[in-house]
């Protein structure tokens, strides 16, 4: 039965870790790097991030792969990552529209494709809601985070 069934497991093989600009960093971001690479805030914006659109996001490198992916490693932060990344692939788009949803499916190997769009959406809003990964209320948070009015998902 469905429900039996994960929606998504992380498969760390980084495709959603490909593309230039698009991991926005929060304050709550940066302390959780701050503390876990054990640099002042200043050396972290130094060495990995970059200010697009009044905003911090994580450098990319030569082939526009976050700096942080390492083929054979996966993720070197994965247990301090940005919000963005611990609420992939559960983005608003995905959660909206069953096409965003089956195009994700295509690149994303650990989303399950055995598991229907509903199921997908139930277990993605009690995931990012158990994580505090809904971010409506925060200016600073990247829009796939904010999920007014979703399936009736209203907080």
């Amino acid at each position: 039965m469905q429900k039996d069934q994960n929606a998504f497991e992380c498969k760390m093989c980084g495709c959603c870790c490909h593309g230039e600009g698009g991991i926005i960093v929060s304050p709550t971001d940066l302390n959780r790097l701050k503390q876990a690479l054990n640099l002042p805030e200043d050396e972290i914006i130094q060495h990995y991030l970059l200010k697009r659109n009044e905003k911090l996001v994580i450098k990319t490198d030569s082939e526009d792969q976050c700096i942080f992916f390492k083929y054979g490693e996966g993720c070197l932060i994965h247990e301090v990552k940005p919000d963005i990344c611990r609420a992939w692939p559960f983005f608003r788009g995905n959660l909206e529209d069953r096409m965003s949803w089956e195009m994700a499916m295509d690149i994303c190997p650990g989303i399950n494709p055995d598991v229907e769009h509903s199921e997908f959406v139930r277990q993605g809003l009690n995931y990012l809601q158990e994580n505090n990964l809904i971010m409506n209320n925060d200016p600073n948070a990247a829009n796939v985070l904010k999920l007014y009015n979703i399936n009736g998902f209203d907080k």
